[in-house]
């Protein structure tokens, strides 16, 4: 137990079955940190000090705010490293087109996918976008998510990508759950421009005005959105005015994109379904996050998964997002993605718990402040209705979250 120079707490979570500390994160023999029948002391919406309960409640026993876990399983928040949260309309009839036969490129390509949802956010005003926001935060967060990376993309033009970032950032500013922005003006080519004249607008001064209110930019590199030259470009002009550095790649087609991004010092590359051995070593050398997002090729019923053993035998962090969107993949559960990426991806349960927490802070440049429950960050954290992990794939499809804890306060 970690000695501290006060006795006081604002408040203590105790009786846990067993408690995953994350810190250890970087260790083979014990991934997740586990205590068993641990214990959580909170000051100032912080990390206090973990320990065994019977540590704890003596160090701590001037403490009145005791949350009793009742011999439940107690780790950190989720961190969701990829959403595009921010939309409106429906797209539910392309799953049935999908049952049809067709899939998301032939979709795409007829107009359809990604360019339905820009028609319908164009339309729909900062006041609708935000409500809708809201709502879906709300079921995230009831889903155990405390951190959440919100993208634009659903704009492609000047006026509504501002429109979606300003929500994004209302949002921020609103809601209980923290925000990470991402400006993803590079989603795919919209119905009104001509590709060289996107690719002149997205690449010139608009990048100034987005870096006000996003971190992080992405793109979709892929056939049939931008290719290799297009998306060194972009990120080439994004990286000079500042902005933190993503892309979806390898989502369809191995592009050479995952490569690309980390040379030019990503902090993420998301998808990874189809990637080379040498971009594999490329990521390696740069230490750029690979983000998997088994939710996408589970929904659009695809037999390709990501690899993710490919991934940790080269030491590259492996993270987990729902990447939650109207298209491919709508599911707020990061428990789900926990389930997939050990069904689907090859992932252990250590693994996966530390994907959707420490290795998704990673993600976002957060890793010193959340994903794990070391002293001093922010004391978000998850009490789960099973006693070890294992049990979160063994009861895939649940909600499993008792209580949700964002700052040291119960939500």
């Amino acid at each position: 137990m970690r000695e501290t120079a006060g006795k006081f707490a604002d408040a203590i979570i105790i009786n846990t079955s067993q408690l995953l500390t994350l810190e250890n994160s970087s260790s083979d023999s014990d991934l997740l940190g586990i205590l068993d029948n641990g214990a959580v002391a909170i000051k100032d919406g912080l990390i206090l000090e973990t320990g065994l309960t019977s540590e704890i409640v003596k160090k701590f026993s001037s403490c009145s705010n005791i949350i009793d876990a009742e011999k439940s399983l107690v780790m950190p928040g989720f961190v969701d490293c990829h959403t595009h949260l921010v939309f409106a309309g429906n797209r539910s009839s392309e799953m049935e087109m999908r049952l049809q036969g067709a899939d998301y490129l032939d979709i795409l390509k007829d107009r359809g996918g990604i360019h339905s949802t820009v028609k319908a956010t164009r339309a729909a005003s900062d006041e609708e976008l935000f409500d809708t926001a809201v709502k879906r935060l709300d079921l995230i967060a009831e889903n155990g998510t405390t951190t959440v990376e919100i993208k634009s993309g659903y704009g492609l033009n000047e006026e509504s990508e501002l429109k979606m970032l300003k929500v994004i950032k209302k949002l921020s500013e609103n809601h209980f759950l923290d925000i990470i922005p991402t400006y993803l003006g590079a989603h795919t080519f919209p119905d009104d421009s001509n590709r060289v004249d996107y690719l002149e607008w997205l690449s010139g001064d608009s990048l100034q005005l987005f870096s006000k209110y996003a971190e992080f930019f992405d793109v979709f590199s892929e056939e049939g959105a931008f290719n290799l030259e297009e998306t060194e470009l972009l990120l080439r002009a994004a990286k000079g005015v500042g902005f933190k550095l993503k892309a979806h790649v390898g989502q369809f087609n191995d592009i050479g994109a995952a490569g690309l991004a980390s040379s030019m010092g990503a902090v993420s590359v998301d998808h990874l379904e189809n990637i080379s051995d040498e971009d594999l070593d490329k990521m390696a050398d740069s230490g750029t996050v690979a983000v998997l997002l088994p939710g996408v090729p589970f929904f659009l019923q695809s037999s390709i998964y990501p690899d993710a053993k490919r991934f940790i035998k080269r030491g590259i962090p492996v993270a987990l997002a729902t990447d939650f969107n109207p298209g491919s993949c709508p599911s707020y559960s990061m428990q789900m993605m926990i389930t997939l990426g050990i069904f689907y991806c090859g992932m252990t349960v250590a693994d996966a718990v530390a994907a959707a927490t420490i290795n998704a802070a990673k993600a976002i440049n957060r890793e010193d402040e959340i994903g794990s429950l070391k002293p001093g960050k922010k004391a978000d954290l998850i009490i789960l209705n099973i006693e070890r992990p294992e049990e979160i794939p063994y009861y895939f499809g649940t909600n499993l979250v008792k209580k949700t804890i964002k700052n040291g306060r119960i939500i």
